[in-house]
């Protein structure tokens, strides 16, 4: 089967979640601790999945900002926690996504959001970004009571598209996600917007660059769409 569809990660590597630096360095001081809330909450949601506790990522995301400002010494009223979380579903989308989801439907792709994010926050995430019209379908992994990497859950969008996993691609900026695709059975695409080595120990995918506009082509020219 021609492979038609591309899935794509939200948070960070969709969505810039640089935007919530403002707003985490007046309520911490130091916008340093944006990157260590999201990164506590990626690490409880893979200890989620190792030992099978069901949860969901909002109620994963509000446990650790809770965690986050008792480690730092910090209290957060109410009101600073609700704009906290609340502002996550309304992070700008990196200026090279719009153009590059353009080329893809334009060369006969399929764009599917798919995320840890619950539906309802992911829907609100991309219709706040203005993208709405942008992905044909959206997928949460909130269905299967676990999260990405657990090879489940790429098992289950495959399954929700109607299509074999190994004709199914996910675009990522996290590369434990493009390893858990790959490791799945599933193509992956790393968009590398951090300039992080990328792990040593895990899979790498065949398509591999710095900007979305280059990933897509990638994407064109490997599956001989071009």
């Amino acid at each position: 089967m021609r492979r038609d569809t591309v899935l794509f990660d939200i948070n960070e590597t969709v969505l810039d979640l640089r935007a919530l630096r403002p707003r985490f360095r007046e309520a911490f001081g130091d916008d340093a601790v944006t990157a260590t809330w999201f990164s506590m909450l990626l690490h409880t949601s893979t200890v989620c999945i190792v030992t099978g506790v069901k949860t969901d990522f909002a109620t994963l995301a509000a446990g650790m900002l809770d965690a986050l400002a008792a480690r730092v010494g910090v209290e957060l009223s109410d009101t600073t926690r609700s704009d906290l979380l609340g502002a996550f579903a309304r992070l700008p989308p990196h200026a090279d996504v719009k153009p590059a989801l353009a080329r893809l439907r334009a060369a006969g792709y399929r764009s599917v959001a798919f995320t840890n994010s619950s539906l309802r926050l992911v829907t609100a995430q991309i219709d706040n970004a203005g993208l709405s019209a942008d992905f044909d379908a959206i997928v949460s992994v909130e269905e299967t009571g676990s999260f990405k990497p657990d090879a489940r859950v790429y098992a289950y969008v495959a399954q929700r598209l109607e299509r074999p996993l190994e004709t199914l691609r996910l675009v990522a900026t996290h590369d434990w996600d493009t390893h858990g695709a790959l490791t799945a059975g599933m193509h992956a695409a790393y968009i590398d917007r951090s300039a992080a080595p990328y792990h040593p120990l895990y899979r790498r995918p065949d398509v591999f660059a710095a900007t979305m506009g280059d990933v897509v082509e990638q994407i064109i020219a490997v599956d001989g769409h071009a």
